[in-house]
């Protein structure tokens, strides 16, 4: 009997362990990283905001141009059966799309490529250590590199072009801090690797408008705050406006809201997490677990 406890992956129709998964090394999806992907989180037994995530990764294949043998409704039917199978009742998921193997002998047409569909779940991953989430993280702002402009990579369909951010954590853990963040060529605030960054100005929460992933929990966070009477904006933030911002956090499945007790060189907070990131960070939790988000899996 295969051990799925540790992950299990779904590739060309089998369930695996995740440690028996690979892709052929001629795959566009590993010399080129030429792959459109989605995480969605399962937390306690049931996805969070599946149909969100679907319709992102759906809207991903299409704008790069994919035919991976698999609808809607196929996906859904994967995952589900992929991490009951696993037994994992908090898991990271993903649903990923690869350019595939050229099969004609020196072909450059992405055209002959054989697009396909896998997917891989492991348990739970939080992007920044919940100790270090429930204090406030640390985040180094990348000084040798930019985010890559929308007009070359579009970051709204997510994708594996690290080389910036990979960049980045180099930086920023070289100089002792937990995670990077990356601006843009006009010096606004883009993203991080796996998030999304929010400002707070008194009752006002901002978050980059352009030239970053459209997250479902970053759309999670805007919808918690507007619950609870805030005012929301998406829009151009530029890096003195943001180190100037009464607190910071950052949202991802990989944590949800993730509060910054220090950007840089600049401390928030009294270098601890701000009261409105603790509070927002309580309601995503909370909201992990309500009916009119969740899918239940059935084990």
């Amino acid at each position: 009997m295969n051990d799925l406890s540790k992950g299990a992956a779904w590739m060309q129709g089998r369930i695996v362990p995740i440690t028996e998964a690979g892709l052929n090394v001629t795959d566009w999806g590993v010399t080129h990283s030429d792959i459109g992907y989605d995480v969605v989180p399962v937390w306690k037994g049931g996805f969070f905001r599946l149909e969100a995530y679907l319709d992102r990764f759906m809207a991903s294949i299409r704008a790069l141009r994919m035919e991976i043998g698999q609808d809607r409704d196929s996906v859904a039917a994967i995952l589900h059966q992929m991490v009951a199978a696993s037994g994992l009742r908090d898991s990271y998921v993903a649903m990923v799309a690869a350019r595939g193997r050229n099969p004609v002998p020196g072909s450059r047409d992405p055209r002959d490529c054989d697009n396909h569909f896998y997917a891989w779940c492991v348990p739970y991953v939080h992007i920044v250590k919940p100790d270090a989430a429930e204090r406030g993280t640390s985040v180094w702002i990348a000084k040798s590199v930019r985010r890559i402009p929308k007009d070359s990579v579009d970051p709204t369909v997510k994708n594996y072009h690290w080389g910036d951010f990979t960049s980045g954590l180099f930086e920023a853990k070289e100089n002792g801090f937990e995670t990077t963040l990356l601006l843009d060529h006009a010096g606004n605030v883009a993203e991080g690797p796996g998030f999304n960054l929010f400002a707070v100005f008194g009752d006002r929460v901002v978050t980059p408008d352009a030239g970053v992933l459209h997250g479902i929990t970053r759309r999670t966070v805007l919808e918690m705050a507007d619950a609870r009477g805030m005012d929301t904006e998406c829009c151009p933030l530029p890096l003195e406006e943001c180190l100037a911002a009464d607190e910071l956090f950052l949202s991802s499945s990989g944590g949800g809201v993730i509060p910054v007790a220090r950007l840089d060189q600049t401390y928030f907070s009294n270098a601890s997490a701000g009261p409105v990131a603790r509070q927002l960070r309580a309601d995503y939790f909370d909201w992990l677990q309500q009916d009119r988000f969740r899918t239940e899996i059935m084990y």
